[in-house]
């Protein structure tokens, strides 16, 4: 179905940098945290109180629960296109236990979250990790932090303190970047006439996103098979008759697979992390 594709490439990264802030920064938020509750106006409260002039962007809120795969790649299409600020995403199923919770530093901004590999895609599409730290100032934190409310009690707080402009390494001691957690790399494997990829994203119009780079397709005819459904090589979702797979590169540089006017993911019947196989008729 036509609409917006799901990330954003990584050349259009901000490249302000670190020692060279425009100022103070703006602060967004990408949770799973959902809009029924309270917990989004709870961390809004948070930054409100400690930041008051500091400009607030709600990327999404409506990322699947405990989906880090998902919350990072909306992140990495979202943050090249925002001001320079402070990014916040909590998708955060281990909260609580020894996993850490980290700052980082990169040249277009600064991002804050848990490390769990939800802020690395993002931070190397702001140019690439150049500062990490852990989040353990007490100083830093809200006055009573929660086993299981850390966006409110810790995130919110040390983006509020980075946003106005205090320094990174106040927030906690160094992490040598090496250490961080990094997701698996998603499975992509090419042959002649054959591609096969993990399934990246799943978007709100049904247009799936593949792991693999554009390139792959160059050179297959305009014909092709996916997972053994006809479907159209083309440039957009209108190269394809209404109802018919279109096969194309989007606007992150990645291949993807659109219906004209319906829901790729439900005519394949697929959903994030399963493989999808493109080849020639």
């Amino acid at each position: 179905m036509s609409g917006p594709d799901e990330r954003a490439p990584a050349a259009a990264g901000r490249t302000t940098p670190d020692d060279a802030r425009p100022g103070p920064g703006c602060v967004s938020l990408t949770t799973d945290y959902g809009l029924a509750d309270g917990f989004v106006a709870a961390c809004h409260g948070v930054l409100a109180r400690l930041a008051p002039a500091v400009r607030v962007i709600d990327v999404t809120h409506l990322v699947p629960p405990a989906d880090v795969r998902r919350g990072a790649a909306v992140l990495a299409q979202t943050v090249p296109y925002l001001p320079w600020g402070v990014h916040v995403a909590v998708v955060d199923p281990g909260v609580g236990t020894a996993r850490r919770g980290i700052a980082l530093a990169a040249p277009g901004g600064l991002l804050v979250g848990p490390d769990n590999g939800l802020l690395l895609t993002a931070a190397e599409a702001l140019g690439g990790v150049s500062a990490a730290v852990e989040l353990t100032n007490p100083d830093w934190l809200g006055p009573a932090v929660s086993r299981t409310f850390h966006g409110r009690d810790v995130f919110a707080p040390v983006a509020a303190r980075l946003a106005l402009g205090a320094p990174l390494a106040d927030a906690g001691p160094a992490v040598e970047p090496g250490t961080l957690v990094r997701l698996p790399e998603p499975v992509v494997r090419a042959g002649p006439g054959s591609l096969t990829a993990e399934v990246l994203t799943v978007d709100h119009f049904g247009n799936v996103q593949l792991a693999a780079p554009g390139a792959l397709l160059d050179g297959l005819p305009q014909r092709l098979l996916v997972n053994g459904r006809e479907a159209v090589h083309g440039d957009t979702f209108g190269d394809a008759p209404p109802g018919a797979l279109v096969v194309h590169v989007d606007s992150a540089g990645l291949v993807a697979i659109a219906v004209n006017t319906g829901r790729a993911a439900d005519t394949l019947q697929t959903t994030p992390g399963t493989l999808i196989t493109i080849t020639t008729p």
